[in-house]
């Protein structure tokens, strides 16, 4: 039985050194994936988007919905619903919903529009600044070129 027990406690060595092994793989694995600027980016994108979601919102429920409803006949979308025996389908909600979207889409549009104008004018500016590098090779021929026209004098 003792042979056995050795047997049996290398094999579960083994198994456990394998085991930490692919643990330390995977979280390498997982730290560069973290590590990437792109999830970095897309995370403060989504913080950022939640509370650029909740300034839209309120500027929809608190601003805009209130004018439409004047414009509509004081219609209040989201007290809007129709009974089907015992359910409630809140359609005003989805109304609601709706243009709330479509005023984050909207929003969204015009801010990336922005960046990209923004972007373009700085890429224009730094191409206006640099002048157009010459190749080594005519630059060499320049020089080549120059130092026949000095000798020949």
């Amino acid at each position: 039985m003792g042979r056995k027990n050795k047997v049996m406690e290398k094999d579960i060595r083994k198994a456990t050194e394998k085991l930490a092994k692919s643990n330390k793989k995977f979280i390498k694995e997982f730290k560069e994936f973290i590590s990437r600027g792109n999830v970095v980016d897309l995370a403060v994108g989504v913080v950022i988007g939640g509370a650029f979601s909740k300034i839209v919102s309120s500027l929809v429920n608190d601003i805009i919905m209130p004018l439409v409803g004047i414009i509509i006949g004081g219609i209040d979308f989201t007290s809007l619903s129709i009974k089907f025996k015992d359910a409630t389908i809140n359609y005003g909600n989805f109304i609601q919903t709706v243009i709330d979207f479509l005023i984050v889409a909207w929003c969204i549009f015009v801010v990336i529009k922005l960046i990209n104008s923004f972007q373009r004018k700085k890429k224009e500016e730094v191409k206006k600044e640099e002048p157009p590098k010459k190749d080594e090779q005519i630059i060499l021929l320049e020089e080549i070129r120059d130092l026949l026209k000095k000798n020949n004098k």
